[in-house]
């Protein structure tokens, strides 16, 4: 078995080999769980990239980390719902536990957000992993549903990560509403 670090590198770099080692190991599911609060701590502090008053910085962090946090959440329960049972191939086999565990290391790239700090990386920073943890996400969908069709993996996590992305802008004006 791979370590941790190990696991983040595959992952990061779409080894289909650590997606089926991560899935098959039930030991890994407290590291999914730290990969995605670190991915979204990562967020939070790299979205102080965006923010210009000091005085909301930390307000701002912590607002950015919940709401990215939220984001995984929805589209995690979206994938499970669309790719286990609305979109299932014959041999998709629904785990909770196989499928988060594989979404949740997909979301390793979300890590580097932690750059977007200085003001000129934020805004490339975020769409580069947001780009990358869809792809990562792709991969995971992939192994952990039992899926032989990427492009079926790809119409689950495109249309999860947009479902998702409505609930989160629902909860930022929630949240925050316009003044």
């Amino acid at each position: 078995m791979a370590t941790f670090p190990h696991r983040l590198m595959g992952a990061s770099v779409l080894d289909v080999d650590t997606y089926e080692e991560v899935e098959a190991d039930r030991g890994a599911t407290a590291q999914a769980l730290i990969v995605v609060l670190a991915s979204s701590l990562a967020s939070g502090i790299g979205a102080a990239g965006f923010i210009h008053q000091r005085e909301a910085l930390v307000q701002g962090i912590f607002l950015w980390s919940a709401v990215s946090l939220i984001a995984w959440a929805a589209w995690a329960l979206l994938v499970f719902e669309i790719g286990g049972r609305l979109l299932p191939e014959p041999e998709t086999r629904v785990d909770v536990g196989e499928l988060l565990r594989t979404i949740g290391f997909s979301s390793a790239p979300g890590m580097l957000r932690v750059f977007g700090i200085v003001p000129e990386l934020a805004t490339p920073v975020f769409i580069l992993t947001t780009i990358w943890m869809l792809v990562a996400m792709v991969v995971a969908v992939r192994q952990a549903l039992d899926y032989r069709s990427t492009a079926r993996a790809v119409g689950v996590c495109a249309l999860g990560l947009a479902l998702a992305l409505i609930i989160v802008v629902a909860f930022g004006m929630f949240a925050a509403p316009l003044s």
